[in-house]
């Protein structure tokens, strides 16, 4: 009987111990909002400034050739606008603002920014050379009217 005992207890040992070695595995969630993206870009050096980026597609917002690193654009303060605003775009030689900024939802003519156009980081990105998380076949629209 000992014997059993014996056998027994190591057994119940081994399950115990064999089981707290066990990876937690994560449950499958029942919508996509509960996943986190698992891919992390790594944080690349922006490319050194540079004249205008050409488009790779009709109405594309023009690609930022410059570190936006720090740039603050909040609700309160729109750095893009010390260099880009009508009143400095001259001294800085930087873009204008381009007429549609200027223009609101409703059609309205402003002589200031539109709110509808003024987190510029919405929509225009900061040009990098990275290599691409996901492989697509994108071709800008010139290689396609070239075939």
């Amino acid at each position: 009987m000992r014997k059993y005992l014996i056998i027994l207890l190591t057994m119940m040992a081994g399950f115990a111990f064999a089981e707290s070695n066990i990876v937690n595995q994560t449950e499958v969630p029942s919508s996509i909002e509960g996943i986190s993206e698992k891919v992390e870009p790594a944080f690349q050096n922006p490319q050194k400034s540079r004249s205008n980026i050409p488009v790779t597609f009709i109405n594309q917002p023009p690609l930022v050739p410059h570190s936006i690193r720090g740039l603050q654009v909040t609700k309160n303060v729109n750095q893009c606008l010390g260099c880009h605003g009508l009143d400095f775009y001259k001294t800085t030689g930087a873009p204008r603002l381009p007429q549609s900024h200027f223009i609101t939802r409703d059609g309205e003519v402003k002589e200031g920014e539109s709110p509808r156009r003024y987190f510029c980081l919405q929509c225009h990105v900061q040009q990098t050379d990275v290599d691409p998380i996901v492989q697509n076949k994108f071709e800008t629209i010139k290689r396609t009217q070239n075939k």
